[in-house]
């Protein structure tokens, strides 16, 4: 059986790092993207089983890239794991059609 194809998003290289690392035993990791368009570009060309995001990127915010890919695949599957943690950040992330939202 094979592991889901994961797609990671994060501005910070050693945050990509170490969220690689504790999603590799479960998960093939096929691209890791600093920036928002980065992510859409990579979503479209790649079309992974599962999105991994943070949501403060240069560009285009991960909530904005949220909604870009869901518009074009919405049975993709997103995840956010931020520092943020305002409560509209929260809704407004959820919003999207994105699956959870993970506090680092």
């Amino acid at each position: 059986m094979s592991r889901p194809r994961l797609l990671l998003a994060d501005d910070h290289t050693k945050t990509r790092e170490l969220l690689c690392g504790l999603l590799e035993p479960d998960f093939d990791v096929i691209a890791q993207v600093g920036d928002g368009n980065a992510l859409v570009r990579s979503a479209e060309q790649l079309s992974p089983d599962v999105i991994v995001t943070d949501i403060s990127m240069p560009g285009l915010d991960g909530i904005a890239a949220a909604g870009a890919i869901l518009r074009r695949d919405p049975l993709a599957r997103i995840v956010f794991v931020t520092v943020n943690s305002d409560l509209s950040l929260v809704k407004c992330g959820l919003a999207t059609g994105a699956l959870g939202y993970v506090l680092k």
